[in-house]
Order: structure tokens, then C-alpha cells, then sequence
């Protein structure tokens, strides 16, 4: 039996006729991989709107990697929509920023996202349950990616015992110590191509500034990966919440979507309702918070959706189709 509260979600799922079928693959799931493989999906902050919101089931899967790397395991968030498995595929998430010893880079979150969205390399979907089929996907996925790495940092090892011990020159000048690496040559993951991200001006209110950004995605994958690249912003990173972020993205037509508080309590979910009630599809928008040491209660949510709704206006998207391409609105970009 697995854990008590893990049992007692089962249970509450069961209860409900649209959900029998989500029970009956998590008993399944635990059958296959053991019954501590699935766990109840804890976000960040134990308030978030994540945790509330009666359409979307979520677990985590904690899998160990395949042999000769079993002692490596991984965490995935599986999201379940309220059509699933009827109309809509499971939505995986990587949640690991380590497997072993190497951090997980942008490339690989974006592989496990679209698990279920591409044609060519992802998994068919045919309206039945099919999460086990997606987790033995992103098993591949980061077996093969540790592999990779821990062949990479072998040759490395290896390398290095091959140069001579006795290198020190002759000259004592030549000890002198290197100068310190250039900052500004530190790695920052590329936007994918066409993406053009608007920046609107900040709102200020008592020290605190909230800054809003938009951008046009056309694949869930996307996201990730522009995430990332301004998290690899110093100004951005340093900010108190640095990516509040929310996105919509139509596939065909499967409507993706999901949002993040970063550490600002329920910010995502707002941003999130935003989205839905102005109809705005395929954009991903962020609200960096920068605290200035002054509590702002209640009047910080209206400076998030207002910081947002000026991106979202800046880069055209609230006069645009759904189907709006990337890049194709005048404004400020990052």
C-alpha cells in the first residue's frame, strides 16, 4: 500500500464518475514503478491557486532512471485537464533541476513538455489513458541526456590525466594568477528563433517596481526556454519574484496552458484569469517584482495584472487574433 494520503486521493477520485478511469491508472502506476513512485504534487507555496482549482489533477511521478543509472531518479508533475483522457493528453513536467550530479538545461524541460505535442519524436495520443506511456518517454528522454553528460565529463576526467604533472614554467612571472572570468561571457540560453519579447514600463509604487513582458509562443515547449533566458538576466534575476508568468497556447486544437507564482501567492492564477477572460491564446506574459521593503497588501495583485495587461497592449496581442504570429506588433523588446 502506498502512502496514506496518496490512498486517501485515490479514494476521493474514485468518488468522482469523471475521474475513475484517473484512479485506475494511478493504482496502475503504482503497481508498475512501486507504490511510493507517485506522491501528492506540493507546490512552492502551499496556497497557491494550483492547489484549488477543481479542474486540473496533478501528482508527481518519482522514477528512477533505467539501468546502469538506477540509483538516479527524477521528479515529473503530471497535469491532468478536466477532459483528460476523453479530449485532451496529460501535460509532463520536469520538475528535477538535478538529475545526478548535472543541471537540467532548458533543452531537456522542453523535451519532456512536449511529450505529448510533437509529431515526430513525442508520444501518440489516441483519447485513452496513456500517462504510463508518457513517463517511460521522459525516462528515455533523461537517460539518454545523463548518458550524454556523463560521457562528456569522462572524457574530461580523462583528458586531464593525460596532461603532464610537471607544466610549471620557468619563468615566475609566468605564475602569475589568471584574471578573473569576464561575466559577461557567461553562457545565456538563446530565445527560439522569432520570438520577440515586449517590455513595458515599470509601475512603481512605494520602492517596489513591477515590470511587465509579453511574447507570442506558438508551442508550449517555448516556454522553458524563454523563461530561462531571463532568468539568465542578472537585473531579472535578482528581482524578489523574478518570472510571475502565465501562458495559453493553442495546438491544433488543444488549448495548453499553466501559470507560476514564483514565491507571490496566487500572482500565477491572476495572471492566468487574466488571460482567460480577455481570450488571449498562444502569448506567454511575466511580471518581474522588484520589493522595495514595503508591504504592499492587496495593491500589489492590481500592479501585477496592470503590469501585465500594459505588456500584453504594448506587443498588440489584446487587438490580435488568437492566432496572432510571433513578432508581429510594434513596441519596446527586450
Amino acid at each position: 500500500m502506498g502512502h496514506p494520503d496518496v490512498q486517501q486521493f485515490i479514494a476521493d477520485l474514485r468518488q468522482r464518475p469523471d475521474r475513475e478511469a484517473v484512479a485506475s491508472e494511478i493504482e496502475v502506476l503504482q503497481s508498475i514503478y512501486g507504490d511510493d513512485a507517485i506522491q501528492l504534487w506540493k507546490p512552492p507555496d502551499s496556497s497557491s491557486s494550483h492547489k484549488h482549482d477543481p479542474t486540473i489533477t496533478r501528482y508527481e511521478a518519482v522514477l528512477s532512471l533505467p539501468s546502469p543509472c538506477e540509483d538516479v531518479s527524477i521528479r515529473v508533475l503530471v497535469s491532468l485537464l478536466e477532459n483528460y483522457p476523453a479530449t485532451v493528453p496529460p501535460q509532463l513536467q520536469l520538475l528535477s533541476r538535478y538529475i545526478g550530479a548535472f543541471g537540467a538545461d532548458a533543452g531537456l524541460f522542453g523535451e519532456i513538455l512536449r511529450t505529448f505535442i510533437s509529431s515526430t519524436s513525442g508520444v501518440e495520443w489516441a483519447g485513452e489513458v496513456c500517462v504510463f506511456d508518457g513517463l517511460q518517454r521522459v525516462l528515455e528522454c533523461c537517460a539518454a541526456w545523463y548518458g550524454e553528460r556523463l560521457s562528456a565529463d569522462l572524457a574530461g576526467e580523462l583528458s586531464r590525466a593525460d596532461t603532464p604533472a610537471n607544466n610549471t614554467p620557468e619563468h615566475p612571472a609566468a605564475t602569475l594568477p589568471l584574471p578573473p572570468p569576464d561575466p559577461s561571457a557567461a553562457y545565456i540560453p538563446p530565445l527560439p528563433a522569432g520570438i520577440e519579447i515586449f517590455v513595458a514600463e515599470p509601475i512603481m509604487d512605494r520602492k517596489s517596481s513591477f515590470v511587465g513582458r509579453a511574447c507570442a509562443i506558438s508551442d508550449p515547449s517555448e516556454v522553458p526556454i524563454i523563461l530561462a533566458h531571463l532568468m539568465s538576466d542578472r537585473r531579472i534575476a535578482r528581482a524578489a519574484h523574478p518570472i510571475i508568468n502565465a501562458w495559453r497556447c493553442l495546438v491544433g486544437t488543444l488549448l495548453h496552458q499553466d501559470n507560476d507564482d514564483d514565491g507571490e501567492t496566487a500572482a500565477g492564477g491572476r495572471l492566468a484569469h487574466l488571460l482567460h477572460i480577455m481570450e488571449v491564446d498562444n502569448v506567454l506574459v511575466v511580471v518581474t517584482r522588484y520589493f522595495g521593503g514595503i508591504h504592499l497588501g492587496p495593491d500589489r495583485f492590481k500592479h501585477i495584472n496592470q503590469a501585465a495587461r500594459n505588456a500584453l497592449e504594448l506587443g498588440g496581442f489584446l487587438d490580435a487574433p488568437a492566432t496572432k504570429l510571433k513578432g508581429g506588433a510594434r513596441g519596446r523588446h527586450r
